[in-house]
């Protein structure tokens, strides 16, 4: 677990000293357009907060705020056996979790199944075969002549969906490079129990849950500090425990106001009405390009899948400007491509410890065939800085309108995701903003609100959210089950 005290992150020094006065003054303008400053922090998380309220009305808002039917956080006495299904876009991963009787413990048997290319544009029968498949090798593997009784599932389902019951989903949309006829707007849960049925697999499903759900009780469940969890990565989300006394779109169910219940946000969505968040021409041009317009307006200022973009498109506009050429008189048709850089390319830049830049110098003439001069080098490191920087700042935003909304003012958020684990200073930068978003004295030593590594979210996540379920199943709360006869 990583803590973030108010340390510094190590930086080259850099000199814009041999910086011709035309590059100089470029740079100077991208540090104005990509730079956020605390007001605007503030502001943006004013207006997170309004729109986290307005997500859990029955209008609603930008912000789905979606009820996972979570209602409890583990104790870390949770025990048994449990399986969890992780589909993602390019693997599937099945784990089984037994939770001993060691607070807070657990292990963990698993196996990933590749997920066929064919099978992201096949049939949906094609799809919950294959699923199915996978779980059963996995059974008999593990179990081979074991007489088992029915296991209890928890499965992380991370595509929009829409949740009245906890083990139940209809997909809203696909993402990851699906796209299967006859599943969007539909019940995800009767395909895959058919499937599983037809091959006589022993296996209940207990409950369908995001990942980023899975994220906050998993690392609820080894540290009971946390209040939140979120993913930074190819997205970007939040999840945390409302009452449901705030939750006006639940009212009619009469619950006890002060009983929990996680809300899965959804923030990627935050300002899509593109009110209050510092979009360059660069965002704006992301946005009209993107296959859903309009759409993810937090999302493509700070996830992974497209900082890379921006970056691009930044050093296409200078090569093409009048006023500075950057790589005059080179071909830079490799860079004219959509998308052919990655968060991982910002990353070998900010991470170059060489006062000549040599490193990426050698990515540039390696991956894009261009060959840069000294001045163009610092230009290229100081966008890469300019747009993680704002990434870090800019995802800090939602935890600080959780703590606001919730008057939270100490404790431990999970995160994880490829962009929060592996982005160089990206945890620091963060942690900077958090402290000029909720003023945190100087003097402080420790930060109160602190964002750590996370526990396993889609495995051991998803089966503490079984196990949770069974649990009130037992005790007689039914609340958002459909199928409690299959949990007895």
């Amino acid at each position: 677990m990583v803590g973030l005290g108010p340390k510094k992150p190590p930086s080259r020094k850099g000199s814009m000293a041999d910086v011709p006065k035309d590059l100089l003054a470029q740079i100077e303008e991208l540090e104005r357009i990509f730079t956020v400053d605390k007001a605007k922090l503030k502001e943006i998380t004013h207006r997170f907060v309004s729109e986290l309220a307005k997500g859990l009305t029955v209008e609603g808002g930008d912000i789905p705020m979606n009820l996972t039917w979570v209602m409890s956080f583990p104790t870390g006495h949770e025990t048994g056996t449990y399986l969890a299904l992780d589909m993602g876009g390019t693997n599937l991963r099945v784990c089984e979790i037994h939770l001993p009787e060691e607070k807070g413990e657990f292990d963990i048997t698993q196996s990933k199944y590749r997920m066929p290319e064919e099978l992201k544009t096949g049939t949906a029968e094609e799809l919950w075969e294959y699923v199915a498949d996978c779980l059963q090798q996995f059974i008999e593997y593990h179990h081979e002549d074991e007489s088992i009784p029915k296991l209890h599932l928890g499965f992380t389902f991370s595509y929009p969906a829409t949740q009245e019951y906890i083990d139940h989903g209809i997909l809203q949309r696909w993402t990851k490079g699906f796209d299967i006829d006859g599943v969007e707007g539909k019940d995800v849960v009767p395909m895959f129990e058919a499937a599983l049925a037809k091959r006589g697999v022993p296996i209940k499903l207990t409950a369908l849950i995001s990942d980023t759900t899975g994220t906050l009780i998993a690392s609820a469940y080894t540290d009971d500090q946390i209040k939140m969890g979120c993913i930074f990565g190819t997205g970007c989300n939040g999840a945390y425990m409302e009452d449901c006394g705030s939750v006006p779109k639940i009212a009619h169910l009469n619950l006890p106001p002060e009983t929990p219940i996680a809300i899965n946000c959804e923030w990627g969505a935050f300002d899509n009405e593109h009110k209050v968040l510092p979009r360059t021409k660069y965002d704006i041009i992301i946005d009209r390009d993107s296959p859903r317009p309009g759409q993810q307006s937090f999302e493509k200022m700070i996830s992974g899948l497209y900082l890379g973009e921006i970056f691009r498109l930044v050093l296409v506009s200078l090569h093409e400007s009048d006023e500075v050429k950057i790589f005059d008189g080179q071909s830079i048709a490799k860079l004219t491509k959509p998308y052919t850089l990655d968060a991982s390319f910002l990353s070998l830049i900010e991470e170059d410890p060489f006062e000549n830049l040599s490193e990426t110098q050698d990515v540039f003439h390696n991956r894009l065939g261009i060959q840069c001069t000294k001045p163009e080098l610092e230009l290229i490191r100081r966008l890469a800085e300019l747009i993680g920087t704002r990434a870090a700042r800019l995802s800090s935003c939602g935890v600080a309108a959780v703590c606001l909304k919730k008057n939270i003012k100490s404790c431990h958020v999970g995160a994880d995701g490829s962009v929060f684990n592996k982005y160089p200073h990206f945890k620091a930068r963060g942690a900077q903003a958090l402290r000029e978003i909720l003023d945190w004295p100087k003097e402080m030593r420790k930060d109160p609100v602190d964002i750590r590594a996370a526990e396993d979210g889609s495995g051991v996540g998803a089966a503490l959210i079984a196990a949770l379920t069974l649990k009130r199943v037992k005790e007689g709360n039914l609340v958002g089950v459909r199928q409690a006869e299959n949990m007895k």
